[in-house]
């Protein structure tokens, strides 16, 4: 699958991509996670690849074939999974390797790590449209902690999952200023890995 490059914001309407289902971003750790980490991850998100087909799902992250954009690619792999799975990355990650099983993949402007985190959330919008989305936030570094605040901003229920590491066990556990303040969202919820789906099961529902 080929990028497609976007300029601005009204090109993703244009940009062949989903529209009208249940929207899950998926946010956090890539080269800070471990092996051990990434395979326990890969585990939980191949027991939601039925689910989000049985939704009707989207799922937008990164793209890059690293950390939890990979997690969730081989997941899908792995369950045969058929929910679009679409990546946003800024130019910077030109000349690196993307994962391989996105079915959609957006290159945006940006000359810095990071840059893409508003296109994300962007481009969520734009499948969702009135549909229901969270944000599922794994691990994470400085900039999983923009991802989070730009999915409480776009009034997008976050999820964290517990004991994942770094950023979202700093949520957790509401570890500074920054970490109380997310964490206190009303859309924001911490959860374990055996509470997701039920938590998806009611979130994901299509709207009529």
């Amino acid at each position: 699958m080929d990028w497609v490059r976007v300029t601005s914001r009204a090109e993703l309407s244009r940009a062949g991509l989903p529209g009208g289902r249940p929207v899950l971003v998926l946010v956090g750790g890539a080269a800070g996670m471990d092996r051990a980490e990434l395979e326990a991850l890969e585990l939980v998100l191949r027991g939601l690849v039925a689910l989000l087909d049985e939704r009707g799902a989207v799922v937008v992250d990164g793209g890059t074939d690293i950390g939890v954009m990979r997690a969730i690619g081989r997941a899908r792999a792995a369950e045969g999974g058929r929910f679009p799975l679409i990546g946003v990355a800024a130019e910077v990650a030109v000349g690196g390797a993307f994962e391989p099983n996105h079915t959609h993949q957006l290159l945006v402007p940006g000359d810095t790590w990071g840059d893409e985190v508003p296109w994300i959330a962007d481009v969520a919008d734009v499948v969702a449209g009135p549909q229901p989305s969270l944000t599922l936030l794994v691990n994470g570094g400085e900039i999983t902690f923009e991802d989070a605040e730009h999915s409480l901003d776009h009034n997008r229920p976050l999820v964290v999952l517990r004991g994942s590491g770094r950023t979202a066990d700093a949520i957790a556990r509401s570890a500074d200023e920054r970490s109380t303040a997310i964490a206190t969202s009303p859309l924001t919820t911490v959860l374990g890995p055996d509470e997701l789906r039920p938590h998806f099961e009611r979130m994901l529902t299509p709207s009529p």
